[in-house]
C-alpha cells in the first residue's frame, strides 16, 4: 500500500452498475463483498484504485469494483500490475488471480512481482479447479482428483501456493476462507504491508469442486480444524465446546511442530509456540503441515517488510539524471541531426 489521504467511503461507493455474473452461491460473492467493505475501512479512494486480473472466475473482479480496472490476458496480470505501478507508483493496486491463472500458465509472472517486491496486494482465489472452463484439474489439485481432464483421477502433486510465495520470496504471505469474518483483517494486514503481499483465500467452487474445503473451511462446525495466526500471540486453535483447546509446539529436537492439549487456559505450561510472523523459517514450517494431523494455518502467516521494488526504480532513475537535462526534445536534437525535405514527387 501507499501513503494515501484517507478518505470516507461507504461500501455502496465500491459497487458498480454491472450485473455479478457468478455461479449462485459461488465463494466468489463472498469475497467481492469482504473487499467492498473492506476499502471503506482503509480510507481508499476510487480514484487512487486499480484492480487488475488475468483469466478466471475470479478475474471477473475488476467489473464488479467500482475504481479504475483491468481485465488482462491469461496468466499476465503481475506484468500488466507491475507496468501500472511503474508508471504511476501513487496508485493502490490490488492483482486478483486464480490457481489455474496465477500458478499454470501465471506461474513464471507471479514469481518475479512476488521476488522484485513491487508494491501491491496480491489475492489468489484457490478453489483447486478451472471453474471457467468447465471444470478440469489445476495446479492445486488434489491427487486423485476425477475431472473432465483426468478422468480417471490426477497423478500430480498439488502445487501449495504459500509454500510458492515464499520459495519466490515474498515478503508478505496469508491466508483466508472466503465465507470468514476474519477475511477482511487479512487484507487490512496485506494492505498495511510495504511490498507484494501475497493472499490466498479458500473459495468453494459450488459447481466443479463443492464443499472441497469443508474439513476446515465450513462455516460452522470446523473452528477445530483452524487455526488463526496473529504475531505475538500464542498459535491456540479449537474451543471447550469443539473438542478442548489445543495449540503447537515447537520440538527443540526434531524442530518440527506438535499438537499439544492446553488445560484451563494455561498455553505457557503447554509450552505453545508464540507466533512471530517476520520469523520466514517458521513460516515455511507452518505452510507445509500437513492437513488433518494439524489445523489449517490461516491470517498473517508471515510479514517483514523489505524494499520495494517501484522505490529502487525511482531512486536509480533520480541517480542516472542528477545534473543533467532530462527534456526529451532537447535528447532528440542532439548529436549527429539532418532535416528531411522535398515532396512526394521529388524522384527518389
Amino acid at each position: 500500500m501507499n501513503e494515501m489521504t484517507k478518505i470516507e467511503t461507504t461500501l455502496k461507493d465500491w459497487e458498480t452498475d454491472q450485473e455479478v455474473r457468478w455461479c449462485p452461491g459461488c465463494g466468489d460473492y463472498a469475497i467481492l463483498k469482504a473487499v467492498q467493505r473492506t476499502l471503506p475501512q482503509l480510507g481508499a479512494d476510487p480514484k487512487n484504485t486499480v484492480f487488475v486480473s488475468g483469466i478466471g472466475c475470479s478475474s471477473r473482479f475488476p467489473y464488479y469494483i467500482e475504481s479504475y480496472g483491468f481485465h488482462t490476458i491469461h496468466g499476465r496480470a503481475p506484468a500488466f500490475a507491475t507496468g501500472i505501478k511503474l508508471a504511476n507508483p501513487d496508485l493502490d493496486i490490488w492483482l486478483i488471480t486464480g490457481d489455474g491463472d496465477g500458478l499454470s500458465i501465471g506461474g513464471n509472472h507471479l514469481m518475479h512481482v512476488l521476488r522484485r517486491n513491487v508494491n501491491m496486494q496480491i489475492m489468489l482465489f484457490n478453489n483447486e479447479i478451472y471453474g471457467l472452463t468447465k471444470g478440469q484439474y489445476s495446479p492445486t489439485s488434489r491427487e486423485h482428483t476425477r475431472s473432465p481432464s483426468t478422468p480417471l483421477g490426477s497423478v500430480d502433486h498439488p502445487a501449495n501456493p504459500c509454500a510458492f510465495a515464499l520459495g519466490s520470496g515474498a515478503r508478505f504471505v496469508g491466508r483466508g476462507i472466503d465465507v470468514s469474518k476474519h477475511l477482511p483483517d487479512v487484507l487490512k494486514a496485506a494492505h498495511a504491508h510495504q511490498g507484494a503481499a501475497f493472499i490466498e483465500i479458500f473459495q468453494n467452487c459450488i459447481v466443479y469442486n463443492k464443499d472441497v474445503f469443508d474439513d476446515f473451511a465450513k462455516p460452522k462446525g470446523a473452528e477445530q480444524q483452524q487455526l488463526w495466526l496473529a504475531h505475538g500471540e500464542p498459535m491456540l486453535f479449537g474451543s471447550e465446546k469443539t473438542g478442548g483447546v489445543k495449540g503447537l509446539k515447537l520440538n527443540p529436537q526434531s524442530l518440527s511442530f506438535e499438537v499439544v492439549d492446553v488445560v484451563d487456559g494455561d498455553w505457557q505450561a503447554a509450552g505453545v509456540q508464540v507466533h512471530d510472523a517476520t520469523n520466514r523459517m517458521i513460516a515455511h514450517m507452518l505452510v507445509e503441515l500437513p492437513f488433518g494431523e494439524f489445523p489449517m494455518p490461516l491470517g498473517v502467516i508471515y510479514d517483514d517488510p523489505a524494499p520495494t521494488y517501484e522505490a529502487a526504480v525511482i531512486e536509480e532513475k533520480a541517480r542516472a539524471s542528477e545534473g543533467k537535462d532530462t527534456s526529451l526534445a532537447h535528447l532528440l536534437a542532439k548529436g549527429q541531426t539532418w532535416t528531411v525535405s522535398g515532396t512526394a514527387s521529388d524522384p527518389v
